[in-house]
């Protein structure tokens, strides 16, 4: 039931729900209250004091707007609405005290710090600060702390706001940061000297209001007001990330998240924050042609001369991979369907329904994880395969959802249930009770890795099975940004990976790095890092990375987004459906368009659900028919997490992540 409450904020009466606190009613009033300490995301802390404002009728002091409900206030004496005043001298002088306060310790440097031009403190002081101090004592220095390769730190600047301790604690799920001591002896600590040991950490740089978390990597290289900003989509994992690159001429210095309640809220995983170094790294720039047994440098005419010569009158395969946006796969697959070859995207052996959007793209939205009262986790490690969903997850593990696993025991940062780890599990599951869970809302989350051996396809079944059984969704959480988008433009063949490259003298590999191509074959790599696929390959043409062409991709839940372009590809390298559409031409096999916008309105005419741009459309699909299981364990589908890819293998600080990961895993305790 709503319960509204009519409110006056400074002379504007509106209604909003009881429930919201103050600074939110005045947000709804479109009055913005200065914070430190309040993010919406976070728990209350109310401990910077900086959002006062009056309550008319109220005690004779301002109150903290963040940690007042409007249910608490009490109607005028004729019964008229409460009364809130922002702008008044007792919240005026108020501000100035605080900020005054605030001010007694902080360092005096920003010119030099890294925070300087988008800093929250420095933005107040000047909107609320006044113009001299009255303090004379020297200023307080606190010892930095080393949290990582990641967050670099500045302790001295810390304003004790506390969004980092309650980040990692209630959204990353590490009990490694706190705070220790009283009055002036008070710091933020991280527990005996510990490093952060989280996939979610650099979240802390966004959320820390001034500039005592900054970020390792990118500081000193470049101010905010230098960088041209481009909003575009994630690709390192299949939840489709809504971020921000900023570039600096034609290198990209950082990327940042952008908000979307609907799929990753304002999170982004360290892999997808921290790669940027790895666009720069063994790129490709200039076409390459193996000549007796060895790879040479050519010009575009002379490779896309030798693929063309190579493939026609052949039997060809294409392989799309993880990071190919939908436009590339659509022009590989006309291409190669076209000369009579067959295309493949399940690069990974999982054995996903064909045509079935339902099967392949789930029921389920990466929002209904928030309402979800119990959530079964089948094959999956969602920790290391889209941790902000994991994230989420954990926030409906907090909000009192009951959580169950088949599959390995690993420490996902909540409390769950382990009912097994093969498929004998996952059968059981149907002679189990499922009368409660009709009653609430429930979620199947079913990953890669349980669809990968040869009964994957009666894995999902089972897993529909009980989705309906318990009148859950299902979700089919997918490592590979580029996969649903292939499915959804049928870029796959009957009989799967094995099917497709069968027999075939000519491999078109699109960014497949992770397979393993034998030899005999002649390979034509097109893609951006030389990375494994190059190495096999015997013509190699440069393509665009993902940030560097405007490109569509449909994220796990089948929401189709567009990435932008926000710089250009280094050297000769070509975005991949121009490569694709001048190879067409050499092959005399041309492809019927000339531009991206003429590519989308062909690709739009087969696929028409593309065309609605961050929506899910309607999944449809017939239940998949039970068949036998194995007897196989469920092996996860990510083995490293910061090494899923060729940009995240091209990266140094992906490689040293890597190392540290398995440094902890393997390091002797004192007592060894």
């Amino acid at each position: 039931m709503s319960d509204l409450r009519k409110i006056n904020i400074d002379g504007t009466e509106i209604e909003v729900e009881g429930a919201m606190t103050l600074i939110q009613a005045c947000e709804e009033a479109g009055v913005e209250i200065p914070r430190f300490c309040y993010h919406e995301r976070l728990s209350i802390a109310g401990n910077c004091r900086m959002c006062l404002v009056e309550v008319v009728g109220g005690p004779p002091k301002p109150a903290a707007s963040c940690a007042m409900q409007v249910r608490d206030l009490r109607p005028g004496p004729e019964g008229q609405a409460p009364q809130v005043k922002t702008n008044s001298p007792m919240v005026k002088k108020a501000r100035e005290g605080v900020m005054e306060f605030m001010l007694i310790n902080h360092p005096l440097d920003c010119p030099i710090c890294d925070q300087g031009g988008e800093c929250d403190l420095q933005d107040q002081a000047m909107a609320y600060g006044i113009s001299a101090s009255r303090f004379k004592e020297s200023k307080r220095a606190v010892d930095d702390l080393d949290l990582g390769p990641l967050v670099g730190t500045a302790m001295t600047r810390c304003i004790s706001c506390t969004r980092c301790v309650r980040f990692t604690t209630e959204v990353a799920g590490i009990a490694q940061m706190g705070q220790t001591g009283r009055g002036e002896d008070a710091e933020i600590t991280s527990y005996l000297n510990q490093t952060l040991q989280s996939n979610l950490q650099g979240n802390i740089i966004d959320l820390c209001p001034v500039g005592a978390l900054t970020s390792k990597p990118y500081a000193f290289t470049a101010r905010p007001w230098e960088l041209t900003k481009t909003e575009t989509i994630d690709v390192m994992d299949a939840l489709g990330a809504n971020i921000r690159v900023d570039t600096k001429g034609r290198e990209v210095m950082r990327i940042l998240p952008r908000n979307h309640d609907g799929v990753n809220e304002e999170w982004i995983s360290d892999k997808t924050r921290f790669v940027w170094d790895g666009l720069r790294r063994q790129r490709l720039d200039r076409p390459y042609v193996r000549v007796d047994g060895k790879l040479k440098p050519a010009t575009w005419g002379e490779a896309l001369s030798a693929a063309a010569n190579a493939m026609k009158g052949k039997k060809i395969a294409g392989l799309i991979g993880d990071l190919a946006p939908v436009e590339a796969a659509f022009a590989l697959k006309q291409l190669v369907e076209g000369l009579g070859g067959k295309v493949e995207c399940r690069t990974d052996n999982a054995r996903l329904p064909i045509g079935n959007r339902a099967g392949y793209a789930g029921t389920a939205t990466i929002e209904d994880v928030d309402s979800a009262k119990a959530i079964m986790l089948i094959g999956t490690n969602p920790r290391d395969e889209a941790p902000v969903l994991n994230a989420r997850i954990r926030k409906a593990w907090l909000n009192g959802a009951t959580i169950g696993v088949v599959g390995q025991a690993e420490d996902l940062t909540y409390e769950y249930h382990h009912l097994g780890t093969d498929r004998a599990a996952l059968e059981a599951l149907h002679g189990l009770d499922h009368a409660g869970a009709l009653e609430k809302e429930t979620l199947v989350i079913v990953g890669q890795g349980a669809l990968r051996e040869a009964d994957g396809l009666a894995v999902l079944a089972h897993a529909q099975k009980f989705a309906v059984d318990t009148g859950s969704k299902l979700m089919v959480l997918h490592t590979a940004a580029s996969r649903v988008g292939a499915m959804d433009i049928g870029a796959v063949t009957e009989g799967g990976m094995a099917a497709a490259i069968d027999g075939a003298e000519v491999i078109y590999n699109l960014g497949a790095d992770e397979v393993e191509i034998d030899a005999g074959a002649f390979v034509i790599y097109q893609g951006s890092h030389g990375d494994r696929g190059a190495h096999r390959a015997d013509v190699i043409l440069p393509g665009a990375a993902y940030t560097e062409e405007n490109g569509l991709f449909v994220n796990t839940e089948g929401r189709p987004q567009l990435a932008m372009r926000a710089a250009f590809a280094p050297g000769e390298a070509k975005e991949n459906w121009a490569i694709l559409r001048a190879l067409s031409a050499e092959a005399e096999a041309k492809l019927g368009y000339d531009s991206l916008a003429q590519l989308r309105q062909a690709l739009v005419a087969e696929v028409p659900h593309l065309a609605q741009i961050d929506e899910v459309a309607e999944k449809d699909g017939a239940a998949l028919e039970l068949d036998k299981l194995g007897k196989a364990g469920f092996l996860p589908a990510v083995r490293d997490f910061y090494l899923t890819n060729p940009v995240a293998r091209a990266s140094q600080l992906m490689a040293e992540l890597s190392a540290g990961v398995k440094a902890r895993e393997t390091g002797k305790l004192a007592a060894e």
